[in-house]
C-alpha cells in the first residue's frame, strides 16, 4: 500500500521514515504529480493555506480516485481543533478516517497504523 504524506515541520515524515510502505512526500514546490495506484494519505493539522498543495495534489490527475483514506496527526491540546485537517479531507473527499496520532506518533502509533494500512490492503486486493 502506497502512503502519500505532507509535512510541514517533520514530524510527518519522521513518523512515515518509522513506516515500512512505500511513501512519496507532497511537497509545496511541485504538488501536481500522480499516483497511480490505491493510497492512504497522511496529513498534519494546518490551516488551508498551509496545507493548499494537498488539495491541489488531490485534485490533480486520479489522485481523487485512488484515495482510500486519510489519517491525521497534531496536537491534542487543541481540543477540537485536533486532526481538523484530515477530518476535513475525509469529509470533502467522502473517504473514512483511518487513523490519528500526535506528533510523530509512539512505537503503538506505528504498529497501529501499520495494521490498519494492512487490513485496508486486503480489502482493497478483493
Amino acid at each position: 500500500m502506497k502512503i502519500v504524506f505532507f509535512s510541514v515541520t517533520g514530524q510527518t515524515r519522521r513518523f512515515i521514515n518509522k513506516l515500512d510502505f512505500s511513501s512519496v512526500e507532497i511537497t509545496p514546490t511541485d504538488p501536481f504529480f500522480a499516483v497511480n495506484e490505491p493510497y492512504i494519505l497522511v496529513v498534519p493539522t494546518y490551516e488551508k493555506e498551509i496545507t493548499e498543495f494537498v488539495e491541489d495534489f488531490l485534485n490533480y490527475s486520479f489522485n481523487r480516485q485512488n484515495l482510500l483514506g486519510v489519517a491525521g496527526t497534531g496536537n491534542r491540546n487543541f481540543a477540537e481543533l485536533f486532526i481538523f485537517t484530515a477530518k476535513d479531507i475525509a469529509r470533502e473527499y467522502q473517504v473514512p478516517l483511518v487513523y490519528s496520532f500526535e506528533f510523530s506518533g509512539t512505537p503503538k502509533d506505528v504498529a497501529n497504523f501499520k495494521k490498519v494500512v494492512n487490513e485496508i490492503d486486503i480489502k482493497t486486493v478483493r
